[in-house]
Order: C-alpha cells, then structure tokens, then sequence
C-alpha cells in the first residue's frame, strides 16, 4: 500500500488488477490491531510524504513560474492523485474525516501555504491561472473539526487576493482592501 501510493504521488500509474489488490490490502489492515492506527498512519505518513513529494518540485520557484506550477501540480492532484486515493482507500470511507478531507487538507498545509504564494500573487501584472482560484475555493471549502484554525484564516488570506468581494471569517473583503464588518448566523 505504502509503495503504490507514494509512486502514485511520483506519477506513476497503478498496474493492472492494482486498485483490488490495494483495496483487498486495505480490507485486511484494517481486521487487525493496526487498523485503530489506520487514520493516523494515512496522515502522518502516506499523505505527508506524498505532499512533500509535490512540494518539492515546485518550493524554489517565485512569481508567476510558481503559479503556472503549482496550476499543474493543482491539476494534477485534483484529477488524479484525489480520487484514486479515495479507491484505494475506498474500504475506510464513511469515516470522519474523511480521505478526501485528510489530503485536501494536507494539501493546503503542506503545499499550499508552505510556498511563497502570497507574494506570487502580490505581484503586479501577474496572471492568476483558473487552477489556482480553483484550488483556493476548494480548500476553503474543507474544514477541520476544531472550526477555524489559523491555516484557515491564512488561506482566507489568499482567497482575498484572488476573488473580489469575498465574504470571509471576518466580514466582506473587496479588490480596495476594505473590510465591511458582518457577522452571519447560520
């Protein structure tokens, strides 16, 4: 299991009959005393190093060669890497949180605010791809249990770079910088 996902961060493709066999294996780690471990195991280990993995390639890049990157390193998480996660991880679904929850949210903590998009996205004249407004408005979308944490807000942050108005934690940002205080209770 531990290889297969960590090539599959590597962009290489499962071989054929793979997804069974790694759904089978996951069957049967979780019948036995490790399978308490799993979720742990799942964050610390296999998302965190497939996250560096991704990170890795793009870390030293700025401006806008950093956005063109992570677009497709955005790309190619969201269309690929996501869902076959979530088949071979398909035997532990219906847990909280869930797999698509643990490695959206590794991805945000790991990669997204672990570059220096903040200052990418700062710059004058830059062109903001569609996958990043894309990936900003997904992740924002995913929530830890805890309810707003600071890589939250941080992300909110960013948000507010490339969406305009935007209506966040702390009120209603626009394209100017200001800030309408609201509070909404759902």
């Amino acid at each position: 299991i531990h290889n297969a996902v960590i090539a599959m961060f590597q962009k290489k493709d499962l071989g054929d009959n793979e997804l069974y066999s790694l759904n089978e294996g996951v069957r049967q780690l979780l019948k036995t005393e490790l399978g308490s471990f799993f979720t742990e195991y799942l964050q610390n280990q296999l998302l965190t190093k497939g996250m560096v993995i991704l990170r890795d390639k793009i870390y030293f890049y700025e401006g806008q060669k950093l956005l063109d990157a992570l677009a497709e390193t955005w790309d190619f998480f969201f269309c690929n890497v996501l869902s076959t996660l979530q088949a071979i991880f398909y035997p532990v679904q219906g847990k909280e949180p869930s797999v698509k929850q643990l490695a959206l949210l590794h991805f945000r903590n790991i990669i997204t605010l672990s570059i220096k998009l903040e200052d990418a996205l700062s710059r004058p004249k830059v062109c903001v791809p569609p996958s990043i407004i894309q990936m900003l408005l997904i992740l924002q979308g995913v929530h830890e249990s805890r309810g707003v944490s600071e890589d939250y807000l941080k992300l909110e942050s960013l948000i507010q770079k490339v969406v305009s108005p935007y209506l966040g934690t702390h009120g209603l940002y626009t394209s100017d910088g200001c800030v309408a205080q609201c509070s909404c209770v759902l």
